[in-house]
This record gives C-alpha cells, structure tokens and sequence, in this order.
C-alpha cells in the first residue's frame, strides 16, 4: 500500500459525513507504519473504543470506511476466523459493522463481517505477526497467494458497503 497523509484518509471516507471524518482521530505515527506489508491501515479510535477505521486502495482509490464493534466483555475467548485474512484467533476477532453509504447507511442499513480485533490482518498474512493462540493453520498457498486473498476479501466488503 502505498503511503497516506492524513488528508488523504479524511477524504477517503465513502461511509459517514464530511464532518465525522473531520472529526475522527487519525493515527499521529502515519511515518512509521509499515506500509510495505500493509494491504490497508486499520486502527482504533483511542477516545472511542467501539470504533474503529479502515482505509485501502480499491481500484487505484484510496476507500476509508467507519467501523462499529461491540464493547468487549469478559468471556469472550472462544477461537474464531477472521473474515478478511482467515486467520485464527482465540477471542482476537470482531464482528465490525459498517454503515452503508450514502442513502442506504443514512436509512440505517450496515454490512458486518468479522475481522481480526486489532486490524492487523496484512502483518498475520505475511507471518510478521502471531496470533496469541499460535500458529495460523496450514495452508499450502504462497504467502503472495494469501495476500492475494486478503486483498480480495476486504474488496469484496468494501463492495458490500459501497454498493
């Protein structure tokens, strides 16, 4: 992914007001992310822990989208997959809800998927980051092929809200 500025991500928004995106905290460390091994830059609102952000490149666009999560409570360590990267995690996936955008989201229609807790789906897929739980499972894709995957998934969920 190539590297975003700030205004650059505030503009990408497709699913919430002009405003909101003034207003939502953007990570202040844009400088250091890795963004060789990035196939989008998620973060969490740290004022906000129910919301969260994603911003990829789509179609040679860069589509930032508003994300909802549930507040987590105690008890919630059973093993799940993340939707956008499969891997596996003991209690580190969500289910993120996106409004839709523009008349659809305004009318209150959202599209969720489950998606690893910490946004950090790129850096599982390319082995720089482990699950807590482990090893991811086995697969006989090359990590190229994974990516590949990856990309594909979250275009797909972008499609969803966007559509």
């Amino acid at each position: 992914m190539k590297p975003l500025t700030e205004q650059e991500i505030r503009a990408a928004f497709v699913n919430c007001t002009k405003g909101e995106a003034k207003r939502l905290s953007v990570p202040r460390d844009l400088a250091d992310r890795p963004w060789d091994d990035l196939d989008y830059l998620g973060w969490s609102d740290p004022q906000s822990p129910g919301r969260a952000y994603l911003v990829t490149e789509v179609d040679g666009r860069a589509r930032a989208l508003a994300l909802r999560r549930p507040s987590q409570t105690a008890g919630q360590a059973r093993r799940s997959m993340c939707a956008i990267c499969l891997t596996t995690h003991d209690g580190g996936v969500s289910l993120m809800v996106a409004p839709k955008a523009g008349k659809a989201g305004q009318q209150g229609n959202s599209v969720g998927a489950y998606i690893c807790d910490d946004l950090a789906c790129s850096l599982y897929v390319r082995g720089r980051k482990e699950t807590g739980a482990g090893a991811r499972l086995h697969e006989t894709l090359t990590v190229e092929e994974k990516v590949e995957r990856t990309v594909a998934n979250l275009a797909a969920f972008v499609a969803k809200v966007t559509a």
